[in-house]
């Protein structure tokens, strides 16, 4: 819809009124704040929602891959032959033996419940992105040096060259009972995964060194498995599904982590559906204004009417007016939300240095710090609301000005 001259220099002059109507100018600048605010809002919302689903998955599938081989009974026996068969399916880019159990470790006269996990070489050196003190190469075949977690470092007191006692109850008979399985490792790496669970409670170990504590001999537990599409694991997982199904089960990472990534679609809807109600109100805050502008222009539209002007021309200009306030509203709210963005872990740790207060706790999210990830298809669906929520609050007043009969208003002029 292209304006000619006279249209473009009236919407332009309603767009900027004057001094007499001050009321209209500040409606339409609150018009103009809710809309960038409710935009930006939105923007932050849905690429911090995105981003934490994003790192929760990278992270976790980093360490338990995309879908898991577990055996019945917890053992899986002639694995050799299992794992050979996972790695020939289609989709799967890779797939490692691993022994995983819950024991009990102490130190220094603490005791907390840990996840040992026993990788191979490659495995384990996969992580060395994540070490903050120590070195995983020391982590060799048949050594008793083990790596640990952050977090589970700084509960235990725990430093490099200590040495960390993880006890098994399933140990040796006696005829008094069974005695524990006790035996002491060197810590020789601290990594930091980002999930806190993990950093809480992981114990990191060669395969053999697990097995040797776990009694389970030449078995595992599982095979993880790194799919090509994480998306579509579900399909590429199902072959190997029933071909195992006498031997084992396996387990995909939506269903290994289901509350949890359901809770976050439901928050996230949750918030898009508020935010974008806020989006609504200032398009009723466009409307509102546009009206109060028409009802304060009624003269001058009826003098427009008898000089010529048609009513395709008055419903251009106070469509455009409107538009305008929407267009500028939707680009300063993009641009506040990347602003936000750019800067949100700064501004989370100078919000809870004034208050004093912990908004992001790791325990709580997981997660140590606030991700975010924007995805240009949001950015395109908030764009075209804000705009489109915009456009359609001005048809009523156009078409309240467009309708303006000039004999009844200057009638009693």
């Amino acid at each position: 819809m292209f304006l000619s001259s006279f249209e473009w220099t009236i919407a332009k002059r309603y767009m900027l009124p004057g001094r007499s109507e001050a009321v209209i100018t500040l409606v339409a600048a609150i018009s103009i704040f809710v809309v960038m605010l409710s935009v930006a809002m939105l923007v932050v919302v849905m690429s911090v929602m995105n981003g934490f689903r994003a790192e929760l998955l990278d992270r976790i599938t980093g360490l338990n891959g995309h879908a898991v081989v577990q055996a019945y009974g917890g053992r899986l026996e002639n694995w050799e032959d299992v794992l050979a068969e996972v790695r020939e399916a289609d989709g799967i880019t890779q797939a490692s033996p691993m022994v995983e159990q819950p024991l009990l470790a102490t130190l220094n006269g603490r005791a907390e419940a840990v996840l040992v996990r026993g990788n191979l070489p490659e495995d384990i050196n996969s992580l060395s992105t994540n070490v903050l003190m120590g070195d995983l190469q020391t982590l060799e075949p048949g050594s008793r040096n083990i790596a640990i977690g952050s977090r589970l470092a700084l509960k235990m007191g725990a430093r490099l060259g200590d040495t960390l006692t993880i006890i098994n109850p399933q140990g040796r008979t006696t005829p008094f009972g069974t005695v524990p399985r006790q035996i002491g490792y060197t810590i020789t790496g601290i990594f930091e995964v980002g999930i806190y669970d993990f950093d809480e409670r992981m114990v990191i170990m060669p395969m053999e060194s697990a097995q040797t504590l776990m009694l389970m001999g030449d078995t595992i537990t599982a095979i993880e498995v790194t799919t090509e599409d994480a998306d579509r694991v579900r399909e590429i997982m199902d072959p190997v599904a029933t071909s195992l199904q006498d031997r084992a089960v396996v387990t995909i990472w939506q269903e290994m982590n289901a509350s949890l990534f359901e809770a976050l679609q439901v928050e996230r809807a949750a918030m898009a559906l508020a935010l974008g109600i806020i989006v609504v109100v200032a398009a009723f805050n466009i409307l509102s204004s546009l009206v109060m502008l028409v009802r304060s222009k009624t003269r001058d539209i009826a003098i427009m009417r008898t000089m010529g002007a048609r009513r395709k021309s008055l419903l251009k200009i106070f469509v455009t007016t409107g538009s305008t306030i929407g267009v500028i509203g939707t680009l300063a709210g993009l641009t506040l939300g990347f602003i936000i963005l750019y800067f949100r872990q700064g501004i989370v740790s100078g919000i809870e240095f004034l208050t004093g207060q912990q908004l992001w706790d790791p325990s709580v999210r997981f997660l140590t710090e606030l991700p975010a990830r924007v995805d240009p298809g949001d950015i395109i669906g908030i764009t075209v609301m804000g705009m489109g929520l915009s456009f359609l609050a001005t048809l009523y007043p156009a078409w309240r000005a467009a309708s303006t009969d000039p004999v009844e208003v200057l009638r009693y002029e």
